[in-house]
Formats: structure tokens, C-alpha cells, sequence
């Protein structure tokens, strides 16, 4: 929200239950609440049948095990207490569960339309370029908050899995999408504080070393480049020193990827949130940052033009390059983690011999 104050009251201010059930309502009535219904309608179900079993057990267990003389003894009226207090608390527990579910979206909704953004609650599947929208299945985004300014910007939560049975896994992440005004080469910037032990990046996709290109200054202890091959004269154009400092300054503890014409901030936690603080945080890096981006505006790939000029001709090379990027600098060259194949072939090696002592010395 470059050069405009953000509003956050609707995070925080008191809301009346009655309109967050009307809010609720609408948009069930819309149909923006489809999946989240069938949840609920599910938890519901599931519940009800844990209540029934839960009744009938302590019934059983009060009455029968404990009873004396036909009558139930002390320590089967306890026990009957004990499940009705945990049926209570569970129940207690989604009500509340869906309240706060509740009050979250129309706190973010009204949050949105305050500052002339919008919010939808979820989006399966959204088809963005980045890393890690390509990933696993059941991709999912939520809470997505969408404004124009200071230029097409969007945040949201999102969520994939990997893996099944026993081995699944569900991957959290947040990004913030800024577009740009040009398409640019494919890079990527690792942070290096948000990284693993020894140094393994966090990012699911991993890079070949030979795109990795060294800055000048402290941008390497914050940051890892990594840019295509051939590319790397254009990365130093786009990250002059001032551009450097700018991501240093207001984006180290984020990872960066710039593909297409789309410029990408990636966290672990939740950055579409009812938090103030956070929205502050992340409209501020985004100013920042975009007080840099006219620039890169002016980029032009010469290889582009080349490629779609007529082999015996050169006039279109005393021509300015079309806006694009040529073919070999749209995606980068994915690599192989030998970190990770480490931990691999260490990982199976235990598990070989775990068996092979079961077998031959058990």
C-alpha cells in the first residue's frame, strides 16, 4: 500500500456474533464455502456417531460392571461423569474450532475491502508459475487477499501434499505474488537464515551449482542466486547494488523467485493472517521493494530478438528486442542435492542392516 496507511481495525475491533453468522450465511449461499461445508458436515457426523458410542459405553459401564444390587454403585456414576464431561469438552472444542473459523473470515474479508482489495476464501489448485505450485497434490490455496497497489499484488496461504498412507505429507507454505512489468529470466533467490541443518535449502525444487551466481558485497551470506546459464550478465543488471540492499533489508527471512512476469516471496508460516503486525510486515517489504522494480522494466533479452529474427536478416537486431525472454532463460535447470542423497543412502544402509541382524543374528 505504497504511500497509503494501512487499515487493520477490522483485525482487531470487536465483531457481533450475529454478523458473523449473516456473513457466514452469505457465503454458503454463494457457494464460496462448498468444501468447508462438507467438512464441517463430516466433523459433524463423526462427532455424533464418537457421542453415541461414547453414551452407550458409559451406560454399559455404569449400569452393568459397577452396578450393585441392581442399583449403580458410586464408581459407575463417576465414570458416567467422565465421559459426559469429555463429550462436553469436545463439544465445547468445535464450537469454538468453527466460531474462530468463522470470525477469521469475515475479519479478513472486511480487512480487504477496507484497504480496496478482495478476499476469497479458498482457490484449489490456482495455476501460478512458481516453484512451489507445481508440487505434490490436493494444492490448495486460502485466504487469498488480492489489491491493486502498489501494483497487482496478491497474498495468500497455501498447502499441498505429498507422499500417501502412513508416509503423507502436508506441506505448508505463504507467498506473496507481485506482477511485473515485464517478463524477466527465471531466478531464484534462497535465503540462507530460513535454511535446514548443513545448509539444506528449504525450498522443494533444487537448483544445478553451475546457475549459481556470486554477488558482490554481503548479498551472498543473506541470499544464494541462482539464474540460467548465459544469464548471469542480465542478473547483474537486474540486481544492481541499491536493488541488493533492498532485498537484504526487506526480505532476507523470505525466499525469492522471479519467473515470467511474476515476482514471488515464499514463507513457511502464515502471512495471510489476522495479525496486524504481519500485514504491516509484508506490505512494507512489498513497497520496498517494488520502489525498485520500475527499472527492471527497461530489461530487454537480445537473445530474443535474434531468435525471432530471419536468418539472413539483421535489421531486426538495430531494432529494440521485444519485451519476452528467449527460450533458454524462461526456466532454470533443476539439480541434485547430494546433501539429501546422503541422508538417503544413509537412511536405507540402517534400515538393510536392521535387517539383516533380524535375520542372521535374532
Amino acid at each position: 500500500m505504497s504511500g497509503t496507511a494501512l487499515d487493520t481495525t477490522a483485525l482487531t475491533r470487536p465483531v457481533p456474533r450475529a454478523d458473523v453468522r449473516a456473513f457466514t450465511a452469505q457465503l454458503r449461499r454463494e457457494g464460496k464455502l462448498t468444501s468447508v461445508a462438507f467438512t464441517a458436515i463430516g466433523i459433524v457426523l463423526v462427532g455424533g456417531i464418537f457421542l453415541v458410542v461414547a453414551v452407550l459405553m458409559a451406560s454399559v459401564v455404569s449400569f452393568g460392571l459397577f452396578a450393585t444390587d441392581g442399583r449403580p454403585s458410586p464408581i459407575g456414576i463417576g465414570f458416567l461423569i467422565f465421559f459426559a464431561a469429555v463429550i462436553a469438552l469436545i463439544v465445547y472444542a468445535l464450537i469454538v474450532l468453527f466460531r474462530g473459523r468463522a470470525e477469521r473470515r469475515y475479519r479478513l474479508a472486511h480487512f480487504a475491502e477496507a484497504n480496496g482489495m478482495t478476499w476469497t476464501p479458498t482457490e484449489p489448485d490456482p495455476a501460478l508459475p512458481g516453484m512451489i505450485f507445481a508440487e505434490g497434490r490436493d494444492r490448495e490455496a486460502t485466504d487469498v487477499i488480492r489489491g491493486p497497489r502498489p501494483r497487482l499484488v496478491e497474498v495468500g496461504n497455501y498447502t499441498y501434499k505429498t507422499g500417501s498412507g502412513k508416509s503423507e505429507q502436508t506441506h505448508k507454505w505463504a507467498y506473496v505474488q507481485m506482477r511485473l512489468d515485464t517478463p524477466l529470466p527465471h531466478i531464484v533467490l534462497d535465503a540462507v537464515g530460513n535454511n535446514g541443518l548443513f545448509g539444506i535449502s528449504n525450498l522443494p525444487a533444487t537448483f544445478g551449482r553451475d546457475q549459481r551466481l556470486s554477488l558482490e558485497g554481503d548479498f551472498d551470506r543473506y541470499f544464494a542466486l541462482y539464474c540460467p546459464k548465459g544469464y548471469e550478465r542480465d542478473a547483474l543488471y537486474l540486481f544492481t547494488p541499491d536493488v541488493m540492499a533492498r532485498f537484504i533489508d526487506n526480505a532476507a527471512a523470505l525466499d525469492v523467485e522471479i519467473v515470467d512476469d511474476r515476482l514471488f516471496l515464499y514463507a513457511r508460516r502464515e502471512l495471510s493472517t489476522t495479525d496486524p503486525a504481519v500485514w504491516e510486515w509484508v506490505f512494507g517489504t512489498v513497497g520496498a521493494i517494488d520502489d525498485k522494480l520500475a527499472q527492471w522494466a527497461r530489461w530487454r533479452d537480445e537473445r530474443l530478438a535474434a531468435e525471432e529474427a530471419p536468418a539472413a536478416s539483421r535489421v531486426p537486431l538495430l531494432t529494440p528486442p521485444p519485451a519476452g525472454v528467449a527460450r533458454e532463460g524462461r526456466r532454470l535447470r533443476r539439480g541434485f542435492s547430494w546433501i539429501t542423497a546422503a541422508f538417503v543412502v544413509l537412511g536405507v544402509g540402517w534400515w538393510l542392516l536392521t535387517v539383516v541382524f533380524d535375520m542372521f543374528v535374532r
